[in-house]
């Protein structure tokens, strides 16, 4: 297809308007949004002129456009919303939390294989050793004011140590240890069950530091041999079986965007 390049008149129609800020996006983040492709495949597609914003071609990859009006197409085809798509899924310990893995471990996608879902990503990761409620939407909205620290929506975890928790270890972990010169914290933890050389504590999460559990409990000298992600906000992982998905219920959507702010921001 030959290229055709964006007029200046073109370029000036895509600026943001002042006080549309919700509903004006850049191009690559449009397509995004809509679900058609990651935004890295947007700018590519953008860049080889193969997107047009109201019938007229688009290479400007900084270009702006409004969501609640502009007709986007791709090769000549309209682009519409897809339909906005949770599921929680009980990751089994051993899968890496990516679509695609270099070394090719099997990955979290291989829960997935009956789910013909594109631009279906995680909320969040589980590193491989660790398992348990893991959040995956194609609604990228929603995921990003999940993760947002300002929301402060508290992650549940289950673990099980290497030795009986004392009342030490536990002030330790809620009012804050250092790791790699990292002050690291938990919202909440307490003792849960404890047999003769083990015992499994409860940790409560509001921010997600890589390991962060891990690292604590590294830096009391103590081995985290489980770890389990049991809730996120009010949702629980229940009796959802290991390995299984399933998709979330309106209440529980609900809460959880109650937590996050998104039905107050809407209703207003």
């Amino acid at each position: 297809m030959r290229e055709r390049r964006p007029s200046h008149k073109t370029r000036e129609r895509t600026k943001p308007a002042v006080g549309a800020a919700a509903k004006r996006v850049t191009l690559p983040r449009a397509l995004s949004k809509l679900g058609y492709c990651s935004r890295t495949q947007a700018e590519r597609l953008i860049a080889e002129s193969r997107v047009a914003v109201d019938g007229r071609t688009v290479s400007d990859i900084s270009a702006w456009v409004d969501l609640a009006t502009a007709k986007i197409s791709v090769d000549g085809l309209v682009i519409a919303a897809e339909a906005k798509i949770y599921l929680m899924l009980n990751k089994p310990r051993g899968l890496v939390t990516t679509r695609d893995d270099p070394e090719g471990r099997p990955t979290v996608y291989d829960c997935l294989r009956d789910f013909d879902i594109p631009h279906l990503s995680p909320v969040g990761r589980l590193d491989k050793a660790s398992e348990g409620l893991l959040l995956f939407t194609n609604d990228t909205e929603f995921a990003q004011i999940l993760l947002d620290p300002v929301t402060h929506v508290t992650k549940t975890y289950h673990v099980q140590i290497d030795r009986i928790m004392d009342d030490e270890g536990i002030a330790a972990m809620t009012s804050g240890i250092r790791h790699d010169g990292e002050l690291l914290t938990a919202t909440a933890a307490r003792r849960l069950r404890q047999g003769d050389r083990n015992s499994w504590i409860e940790v409560e999460l509001d921010e997600g530091r890589n390991r962060q559990i891990r690292r604590m409990l590294e830096a009391l000298g103590t081995e985290c041999l489980r770890l389990v992600r049991v809730a996120i906000g009010r949702l629980e992982l229940g009796e959802l079986p290991k390995g299984a998905v399933r998709a979330l219920t309106e209440a529980e959507l609900q809460s959880l965007r109650r937590k996050t702010g998104i039905e107050k921001a809407r209703r207003n």
